[in-house]
Order: structure tokens, then sequence, then C-alpha cells
């Protein structure tokens, strides 16, 4: 999805800074979902601004600079309601860590024991920080539909890495390829 249309469906969930956007796509509900910059989320919100797709108003802080609070417009639901006709693109897998273990094949086989050990411990890590998350009943039923999606994924990616870490780390250890 598009930076463009992640921040009018954001702002279509409620009014939000450019900081509490970015906190959700790295820590809430589109954690697992999409991956957003500061340097991608303010142009952004900036060129939607000059549409007129989102409005934005200063709230004074004391000892700090204004936040400002961006809020999406009729036309910015509209524009959102477009984008939500079509169909979504089909998902794409992108792994640095699938990226590294076939690399490491090739130049470093002995670094993929590490390799799978340090995924097990990251996709521990991002379960374990997504379980509360997913029961929060704060959240509509649709952002606990989506995180508790990711975190089936998570939890599928780790038994899969389980099973078949093993097995892999086993065909290394057997073939001449490895020594």
């Amino acid at each position: 999805m598009d930076i463009r249309t992640l921040c009018l469906g954001i702002l279509a969930l409620g009014d939000a800074t450019g900081y509490e956007i970015r906190k959700m796509v790295r820590e809430g509900a589109l954690s697992f979902v999409a991956e957003a910059s500061f340097g991608s989320i303010y142009p952004a919100l900036s060129q939607l601004a000059k549409e007129g797709l989102i409005t934005c108003r200063s709230e004074p802080q004391e000892g700090r600079p204004d936040k400002k609070i961006y809020s999406i417009t009729e036309a910015g639901r509209e524009a959102l309601r477009r984008v939500l006709q079509q169909p979504p693109a089909a998902d794409r897998i992108r792994s640095d860590f699938l990226a590294a273990l076939l690399f490491a094949e090739a130049v470093a086989p002995e670094r993929i024991p590490a390799l799978l050990f340090l995924r097990r411990e990251q996709l521990a890590s991002q379960i374990a920080a997504l379980e509360p998350l997913a029961r929060d009943e704060s959240l509509s039923a649709t952002q606990r539909f989506v995180l508790r999606t990711g975190l089936h994924q998570l939890k599928a990616a780790l038994a899969f890495l389980e099973e078949e870490g093993a097995r892999l780390e086993e065909e290394l250890r057997v073939s001449p390829a490895a020594e």
C-alpha cells in the first residue's frame, strides 16, 4: 500500500500526529503490514493537505514546538473509498532473513545455524510484543483481526523455522558442500 493511502487510512480511524502515524505503523495493528519512515510520512501528509484530503491544526505544547494534528476531510474519505474499491495488490513477501540465509550458503555456510537461531529469537520477541495488543479490547474488531492475522503468521513462521531449520542444519552437517 502506498504511503498516501496508508496515511489516509490511519486518519480515517482518527486524528493523529505524524509521530502517532509512525508509531501505529511501527508498533500497532500495522506493524507487520506496512513500513513507513518519517521521511515518507511527512511529505505525504504535506501533499495530502495541499490536495485538501486532510487538514492540519496546531496544538500548543508547553516548552515544545506546537503539535501538528492531522484529520481526514470528506474528500479524503472519498479518495480512500475509491482506493478501497480496487482489489488490493497481492502480498509480497520480502525477508532480509531469507536473503541472508540464501547468501550465507554461498559464502559463509558456518553462519547458517546462528542466522536460524537469531531469527527464532526475533520471531519469539515479535510474538511476545503482539500478543497483548491482539487481546486489547479497546481496539476495533477489525484492528484485532489484523493483529491476530499477523500473530498467526509469526507463530506459523516460528513453527516452520523450528521444524525445517533443524532439518536444514542436519542436511548442512552431512552435505559435502558444507565442508
